[in-house]
């Protein structure tokens, strides 16, 4: 009984302590490569609204930071984390997975805009199951899939 007091105890601290290093974790950002980033965030911008925010040249390429705002002052200021544009050789990148998940409030209005910055659908929205959610999977210039949901 003597040691299970203190080891409780332990135990307890661990979880505690693995709590907070979780509660400090924040997403940063989300990278998706294409072979022009600056092109590719032209097409963000006219089918999200989304801005260049900043720009860093490298050896390798270009990789242009984009957010959400009106304006590039508002999406400096945003607190949602960043989409990172990342040079890539390729285009040719055949990558099934959605790689960004996007709420949209206007499933058709979206897709219109998709289609009219360059980009396309790999289908027409779907119905997911009963839940009165709409799916649909837009494929940006670069080939990167990425999945627009509408909820009720």
């Amino acid at each position: 009984m003597k040691r299970l007091y203190p080891t409780a105890i332990a135990f307890c601290a661990a979880l505690l302590l693995a709590g907070v290093a979780h509660g400090q974790l924040v997403l940063d950002s989300v990278r998706i490569s294409a072979k022009d980033t600056v092109a590719l965030a032209k097409f963000y911008h006219a089918a999200f609204g989304m801005q260049e925010v900043n720009r860093i040249e490298n050896p390798t390429g270009t990789e242009v930071f984009v957010n959400f705002g009106a304006t590039v002052a508002e999406a400096k200021a945003n607190k949602n984390p960043l989409m990172v544009l990342m040079h890539r050789e390729s285009d040719d990148v055949k990558d099934p997975v959605a790689h960004v998940i996007f709420k949209v409030k206007d499933m058709a209005a979206t897709v219109t805009a998709v289609k009219a910055a360059g980009g396309s659908m790999a289908g027409e929205p779907f119905p997911f199951r009963k839940t009165g959610i709409v799916i649909g999977i837009a494929v940006d210039p670069a080939g990167n899939r990425i999945e627009l949901i509408q909820r009720p």
